[in-house]
């Protein structure tokens, strides 16, 4: 499954093109400078066999996704007002009348002696 999403999504042309640009680095690095070397590998003027089958590859598969693209119907929804929330209930507390004073359990236990 993992295999069949990494090609869905066109991760074997990115482990391709990987290994044409470090053949290519590899191979010109043996002939220059490391820099041009690398100039050379990535500025698209000097492409080894892979890369030119990579990109037809890229190519062949953009069109026939093009091609195989069916119209589709736009369905057009109504949209619904849902609440999900609860109305809001006011509630009364029975605390009139009542002081800290008052309650000998909120005062601090002092012992006597």
């Amino acid at each position: 499954m993992i295999g069949a999403l990494c090609c869905a999504i066109g991760l074997h042309w990115v482990a391709l093109q990987s290994f044409a640009w470090t053949s290519m680095l590899i191979e010109y690095s043996k002939r220059a400078p490391l820099c041009q070397a690398i100039a050379q590998t990535f500025d698209g003027a000097h492409p080894c066999s892979l890369c030119q089958i990579v990109a037809k590859g890229k190519a062949s598969e953009k069109r026939t996704d093009r091609q195989s693209r069916v119209p589709s119907i736009d369905i057009i929804c109504d949209a619904r007002v849902i609440q999900l929330i609860s109305p809001f209930a006011l509630f009364q507390y029975a605390l009139d009348g009542f002081s800290v004073s008052e309650s000998s359990s909120l005062r601090p236990f002092h012992r006597r002696g």
